[in-house]
């Protein structure tokens, strides 16, 4: 799910296209031609970026760098992701930043993701109690839309074609992590990484150090 939302908010083909602005990375795994990172200033040029992966594909690709960003086959991640608690965690440090720190656009966030991915299952399941038969028949095709818009992401992962149907129950814990970065970051306890606070109110420390 993670895979599918980020490519809302970086198309591939458009990362992809060299007429776009649109650039964005992967940072678990990222593979980069020596001279296009001097041309766009070396690490120097993204120290400050809490999602450094994207500020660095911006970096290389506003330099004259060309970018390629999709799903490998032959890659293999070695960092454990258990269990909820992981994902949410790697969801809350950076969620925010995304956002531009903006609580307006936070809840225009959650305002979208409620309507547009919570909404309509409710509106199709709940119709025995509110009897509104068109608005329930919309709502549904809406969900089953949404379904057949994961199944690329779910058949690249070798995940079965039913879980399409649970992108709601998926949407809304999205949310709910999204939500809870402002509420870190207004607790100054935003973009915690191994037991620091890189985004906060607060002066964050220097990463460098």
């Amino acid at each position: 799910a993670f895979v599918f939302f980020f490519q809302m908010l970086y198309p591939f083909r458009a990362v992809n296209d060299d007429r776009a602005a649109t650039a964005g990375a992967a940072g678990g795994c990222v593979l980069l031609r020596r001279d296009a990172l001097v041309r766009a200033g070396g690490l120097a040029a993204i120290k400050g970026s809490l999602i450094d992966d994207c500020a660095l594909a911006k970096a290389i690709k506003t330099t004259g760098g060309r970018l390629w960003l999709g799903l490998g086959e032959n890659s293999h991640s070695l960092r454990a992701a258990d269990g909820l608690g992981a994902l949410w965690a790697m969801v809350r440090r950076s969620a925010f930043t995304q956002l531009h720190h903006s609580y307006a656009v936070l809840l225009g966030t959650s305002i979208g993701l409620l309507l547009i991915f919570v909404a309509p299952p409710l509106l199709f399941l709940t119709c025995y109690w509110h009897s509104q038969v068109p608005a329930a028949a919309m709502a549904g095709a809406a969900w089953a839309l949404m379904g057949l818009a994961y199944q690329p992401t779910l058949r690249a992962y070798d995940l079965p074609a039913w879980v399409g149907f649970t992108l709601p129950i998926t949407a809304a814990l999205y949310g709910a992590m999204t939500v809870d970065s402002g509420l870190a970051y207004w607790r100054g306890q935003g973009g915690a990484w191994k037991g620091r606070h890189y985004d906060s109110l607060a002066t964050p420390p220097d990463i460098h150090k």
